[in-house]
């Protein structure tokens, strides 16, 4: 079937469709060359972003790896869910992604990084671990591991067996071509299928691409978001090198995954996601990693194909999204009930919300090593507004100022709009139920207090521009 013909039928009736979901780990929604991003090799990405519909303020609610997939498989915000920090178990209060699908009458796979089993020693000790069927909310079809990094040695385990195995090479394109397996042979059955594939790269470590696409970037000269300072850009030049080398193998997934779709003749009424759990700030503000709730940190792209629904032209989704929204707008588009315990919105059969909500209920690792308190915020393009558990902290004009450079949080020309944004912040807590409390009370309610990721030395840090300083410690004395 070529793209955009109509959904097949089955016994008179339409068939639902398919789901191909591709979630990759760090994957900015700036380091696209859709979006701008010049130094990025990605055609087929851009392809794709050429038939989908873009959901160009989509933001990753809590801006960390296991937050972040919490809330895509419960549709819940952290502070509901419970994991508010890396490797705490999720513990579901409601029916889960892969648990709705199959209970759908749809066929489900997962393959790649799960990162939800948790580790409860607080020291890892989950990560390569068997991971039993009741901890996999539904998804049927299992090629998986909690949480690796070495892409080119890369543990996993099938089905029910609890004897680890390798992929073969970088795993990120043996995945790729089990989920092509996967395609092909569900194509042929009754009922539809829901495939989540979940790609590791390009977060860290950055030098381990394979060889030929490392090689595109050796010398390449990097064009730098103009909030990475000048004296860091010799650093951020190397990580990012690596960076678009990931992206660039990953490109080659995308193909081989949108080839495989054509073979089996299900292009048309398959739905094809493209996203990330969060992006990366890559030295953006001078700072590393994620957790923040700045630009870089927060959004991510999210591109959804489906040609029987919206045909094959590029679409542009101008409200928010935000990451408990996914789950009910995909079973939205499969025609299955959304679970009551579902905080987040169907996009397609609801008014969007004009703003993102950003939270951290308990910073850890960087967010700690930097000095930065818990906060709760909102983002939409027009604003950006954050509150630390120590008062308005960050507020940013995001038009007048998208690199996020000038906090105008306390200035006069801006109260009126920083009041709106507070009454904004404080009704959007209020229909969360979200208390903003304390972190060490969500800590202990995780009973996560021996976590090595809270036992990190923290220093003061200050803007590079000289517009905010990081609020979990005083200042050192002057």
């Amino acid at each position: 079937m070529a793209a955009g013909a109509a959904p097949a039928v089955l016994a008179g009736k339409p068939r639902r469709p398919n789901f191909v979901f591709v979630l990759t780990d760090e994957w900015r929604a700036q380091a696209t060359h859709y979006n701008g991003d010049v130094n990025v090799q990605a055609p087929v990405l851009d392809r794709l972003a050429g038939e989908s519909v873009s959901f160009d303020n989509a933001a990753s609610s809590c801006p960390v790896c296991c937050p972040a997939r919490a809330s895509l498989m419960t549709g819940q915000y952290s502070v509901t869910n419970g994991v508010y920090m890396n490797d705490v178990e999720l513990k579901p209060n409601g029916i889960t992604l892969g648990q709705a699908f199959t209970a759908g009458g749809y066929r489900t796979g997962y393959i790649g990084k799960w990162h939800l089993y948790g580790s409860p020693d607080g020291h890892y000790g989950r990560r390569l671990a068997y991971i039993p069927p009741d901890h996999r909310f539904g998804f049927d079809y299992w090629k998986a591991c909690e949480c690796t990094h070495e892409y080119n040695n890369s543990l996993y385990y099938e089905g029910n067996d609890p004897a680890p195995r390798h992929w073969s090479g970088y795993d990120a394109l043996a995945q790729t071509d089990d989920a092509c397996r996967f395609i092909e042979s569900s194509a042929r059955a009754r009922d539809p299928f829901f495939l989540c594939l979940s790609l590791g790269p390009p977060h860290m470590p950055y030098e381990t691409a394979p060889e030929r696409y490392r090689k595109q970037f050796e010398g390449q000269e990097i064009h730098f978001r103009p909030n990475v300072p000048k004296e860091r850009q010799a650093e951020a030049a190397h990580i990012l090198r690596g960076y678009y080398a990931h992206i660039a193998a990953l490109d080659e997934c995308l193909a081989r995954l949108l080839n495989s779709l054509d073979r089996a003749h299900i292009a048309g009424d398959t739905v094809f996601v493209f996203t990330s759990d969060h992006g990366d700030m890559m030295l953006s503000q001078g700072l590393e990693a994620k957790l923040y709730p700045w630009e870089e940190s927060i959004r991510v792209p999210f591109l959804l194909r489906y040609p029987a629904r919206f045909g094959g032209r590029a679409r542009r989704f101008r409200g928010a999204m935000n990451t408990p929204d996914v789950m009910p707008t995909l079973l939205g588009l499969a025609g299955l009930p959304v679970p009551g315990s579902v905080q987040g919105s169907d996009l397609f059969s609801t008014r969007a919300n004009d703003t993102a909500f950003l939270n951290l209920p308990v910073p850890f690792h960087n967010a700690v090593r930097y000095g930065f308190a818990e906060y709760r915020g909102l983002r939409s393009p027009a604003h950006t507004f954050v509150r630390s558990i120590h008062g308005p902290w960050l507020l940013y004009d995001n038009r007048r100022d998208p690199y996020q450079m000038h906090n105008l949080c306390g200035n006069p020309r801006y109260r009126d709009v920083q009041a709106k944004l507070e009454r904004e912040l404080d009704a959007r807590l209020r229909t969360l139920g979200d208390e903003f409390l304390p972190a060490d009370r969500y800590v202990e309610r995780a009973g996560a207090g021996h976590y090595r990721e809270l036992k990190v030395k923290t220093q003061f840090t200050r803007s590079p521009w000289g517009d905010w300083e990081s609020t979990l410690i005083s200042p050192p004395a002057t």
